[in-house]
């Protein structure tokens, strides 16, 4: 064999070689790319809802309705879609409050096609969650990650775009800790991620790389109202803490303070939050805290973050002592306010 001959035949051999090893170890399945294993074990656990709502003209039939019904009404009805996550066998469903507020029927269709009424149990519109339960048994539950993981990790987005049913969307995880989205949501803790979610993916999961739930997609900040890859899920550990606390006692109940904070950008190298309103006879009021105040720290918790100092009052039972350092003019003093329950928002 001529030296021409194996400097173009060895190579070639040992490329063929490797590419028949190739095949046949792919064979197997062991090294199979993608996400299927993942969808596979999240996606039963993720189910479809449609909702009714009646929009009667006349604003007595909101309380008569068979009467209404009877006798003619001129009715409207609007339908909506959203997705939900199942989060216990039990029955209960977390999804979005928007996807069922006012709704006058929820029905829920599982991965399997099978289709069953639900009930609503309770909301809270602070973080825009909702539970609601069916009367079906030994439901497939979705593992909630141990972990929040990482930015840069894969992220699968699972729901029910535009009524198309169960649909997968990937991205990673571009952020997280996003808060104040809207000047009304100051319990936010937003995973931004851009994993696509449409209208109709409300209320779906936030999967990672192996099927757990790492939390709800909720909303999209996007100008031409599609998927713009700006899209945020609320954590998984806010969404099972709520169906927790709306299961076992009714509603979900945090501390309050009664004041609205900001940064405290006049002074950085004090830091601290700015008491910007102070609630008239409310916590705060009581402790002697007014409007203008800097507020150093909160149970020895030092941030200039609101966020951070929302989250450690809402955590505080009701009835119990709130540690403040508080900046009045040039004086430091310290206050005691015993927590509020934070008032329901409708």
């Amino acid at each position: 064999m001529s030296q021409l001959t194996r400097f173009i035949m060895i190579p070639a051999l040992i490329g063929a070689l490797l590419g028949i090893g190739i095949i046949l170890f792919n064979s197997t399945g062991e090294t199979k790319p993608g996400y299927a294993s993942a969808v596979e074990l999240a996606a039963p656990a993720v189910v479809n809802i449609h909702t009714r709502t009646i929009r009667h003209a006349n604003p007595i039939c909101r309380f008569y309705k068979q009467l209404c019904q009877r006798f003619g009404n001129n009715a409207q009805v609007q339908r909506s879609l959203g997705s939900g996550v199942i989060l216990q066998a039990d029955g209960y469903i977390v999804t979005n409050e928007h996807v069922v507020k006012g709704a006058d029927e929820i029905l829920v269709m599982f991965a399997s096609g099978q289709i069953a009424e639900a009930s609503l149990i309770g909301t809270d519109p602070h973080t825009d969650l909702a539970v609601i339960q069916v009367t079906v048994e030994d439901l497939p539950v979705i593992p909630v990650s141990s972990s929040p993981g990482q930015v840069g990790d894969i992220a699968l987005a699972i729901g029910n775009p535009f009524g198309l049913g169960h649909s997968v969307s990937q991205g990673i995880i571009s952020a997280f800790s996003r808060a104040a989205i809207t000047d009304d949501r100051p319990y936010d803790d937003f995973i931004q991620t851009d994993a696509a979610i449409s209208p109709g993916n409300s209320g779906g999961a936030l999967v990672d790389y192996r099927g757990h739930l790492l939390g709800i997609n909720t909303m999209i900040v996007s100008q031409s109202g599609g998927s713009e890859g700006i899209g945020f899920a609320i954590p998984a550990y806010i969404a099972a803490d709520v169906l927790s606390q709306i299961v076992n006692q009714g509603r979900v109940i945090r501390g309050w303070l009664g004041v609205e904070l900001a940064p405290n950008f006049d002074n950085t190298q004090i830091g601290g939050l700015i008491v910007n309103v102070v609630a008239a006879g409310g916590p705060a009021f009581q402790a002697g805290i007014r409007p203008g105040d800097v507020l150093l720290s909160v149970n020895q918790l030092r941030t200039s973050i609101p966020a951070d100092v929302t989250g450690e009052i809402a955590n505080t039972e009701p009835g119990s002592e709130l540690d403040l350092e508080v900046l009045r003019g040039n004086k430091r003093f310290r206050a005691t306010a015993i927590a509020g329950e934070l008032p329901p928002r409708n």
